[in-house]
């Protein structure tokens, strides 16, 4: 098989582990074996290896002495800098889209909150909502903000599903929505930045509550 066939195989891969690692199938630790992964994908290892490299080069891949690579563990450190990161980031989105949102945006960001509020907690609420975090940032109107936001994110997908899967948060998040659409609907910059970030710590504080939850250790050691 060449390289150029290979190809198309090495990102169909990459996408359906970076899918796996968002729905918390393949979890932090979990080791990645080429041989395994290309028995359970039907393809060739060389594409799996592709795959691998590119999930090295997003940061979500390291490689461990003796055993290979793994999906890479966060520390609470990390977690509460990703978050210092995506509030400042997403703020800015809300801020910069209270100015060049339109009136068709803010009927989709309102018409897909009413849907998450209306969902279950689960998968569908999830996708749900990173479509309202998606449409606002492209409502922002700034290519670089989309750029970084997209790094970053990929980054988040370490974490696992959202913290959407959970009753109490699955209601507030869409609260939470209300009061960012709200306020870009009434053109006002700093409030939209500030409900977003209120709800990015919230979000924060949902995420800390889980990995003590799964005893993740939250200290350096």
């Amino acid at each position: 098989m060449s390289d150029e066939s290979d190809r198309p195989q090495g990102q169909s891969a990459y996408r359906r582990l970076l899918a796996e690692i968002r729905s918390g199938q393949l979890l932090p630790g979990s080791r990645l074996r080429e041989t395994e992964l290309a028995e359970r994908l039907g393809i060739s290892r060389t594409p799996v290896r592709e795959a691998i490299r590119q999930l090295e080069a997003d940061g979500l891949v390291t490689h461990q002495a003796r055993q290979g690579a793994a999906i890479r563990n966060l520390d609470y450190a990390e977690v509460i800098e990703l978050y210092e990161m995506r509030s400042v980031l997403e703020g800015t989105a809300a801020r910069l889209a209270a100015r060049m949102a339109s009136q068709v945006e803010l009927a989709e960001l309102t018409e897909i909150n009413d849907a998450l509020a209306a969902s279950q907690p689960g998968s569908a609420a999830q996708e749900l909502n990173r479509q309202f975090h998606r449409t606002l940032l492209d409502a922002a109107r700034n290519r670089f903000l989309v750029k970084t936001m997209s790094a970053l994110q990929k980054t988040l997908l370490i974490l696992g599903p959202t913290t959407l899967s959970e009753t109490e948060r699955h209601e507030s998040a869409a609260s939470e929505h209300r009061a960012v659409i709200d306020a870009i609907a009434g053109r006002d910059g700093e409030r939209a930045e500030a409900a977003m970030r209120a709800h990015v710590q919230a979000a924060l504080g949902a995420r800390v509550r889980g990995m003590r939850d799964r005893e993740i250790p939250l200290e350096d050691e």
